[in-house]
């Protein structure tokens, strides 16, 4: 199977749904867990990845190891503590994605002890090894400090309050920039982006990989 060919996008599409409705409806859940029904009542509560898709984000995941879906509505006025609920509600997706490729990983190392017959399926594989990577890619990804993605909630959540404004607006213009550099990886091949993030992508990526096959 190589990149780009027919296998490919066919084992390739079903990961990123699985990928992405994971983790938006982990933001909903957490949401409504602690007093928000925002995304319940937008329909956004749903295992249906077509609720959570976004047009752009999904053909980056297509293409590269990094995507993202539709942000799911979360009110924070409904939050009994504002601050302390939206860290736990903006981690709950990259955390469920980490959950996920948990999941697919040791589920692949406890097949490889009864070595069935459709584990040397090349297509099983790689089904399995998209889930995992996959996963890994889009917690990475929405780790990532720059708004709107879920790592500059998180931040938000642990810095001091008189800081959160001056974060914010210290950050006004990064997703512009952000956007433009992603669009220029992927579109024009100008390799600035992946320069910035691949050493901090690596370790990230490597060590979950050694805590599912315990090798890098």
């Amino acid at each position: 199977m190589t990149p780009m060919s027919t296998e490919y996008f066919i084992l390739r599409i079903p990961a990123i749904l699985i990928a992405l409705t994971i983790h938006e409806c982990a933001h909903g859940f957490i949401a409504l867990r602690l007093g928000d029904t925002t995304a319940r009542d937008a329909g956004r509560l749903t295992l249906n990845p077509i609720a959570h898709l976004d047009l752009f984000g999904t053909i980056m995941l297509l293409f590269g190891p990094f995507g993202w879906a539709k942000p799911v509505p979360v009110n924070a006025y409904n939050l009994a503590n504002p601050k302390r609920d939206m860290l736990l509600v903006s981690l709950a997706g990259p955390l469920s994605n980490i959950i996920t490729a948990l999941v697919f990983g040791y589920s692949v190392r406890l097949l490889m002890k009864f070595e069935p017959d459709f584990l040397t399926n090349p297509y099983f594989v790689g089904f399995f090894t998209f889930c995992i990577g996959i996963n890994i890619g889009i917690a990475f990804f929405n780790l990532i400090p720059v708004p709107p993605l879920d790592g500059s909630k998180i931040l938000a959540g642990l810095l001091p309050n008189h800081l959160i404004p001056v974060f914010f607006e210290k950050m006004r213009y990064l997703p512009t920039v952000f956007m433009v550099l992603l669009i220029a990886e992927w579109g024009l091949h100008i390799k600035i982006f992946s320069a910035i993030i691949y050493p901090f992508y690596k370790p990230f990526a490597a060590f979950w990989y050694f805590l599912i096959f315990w090798k890098f």
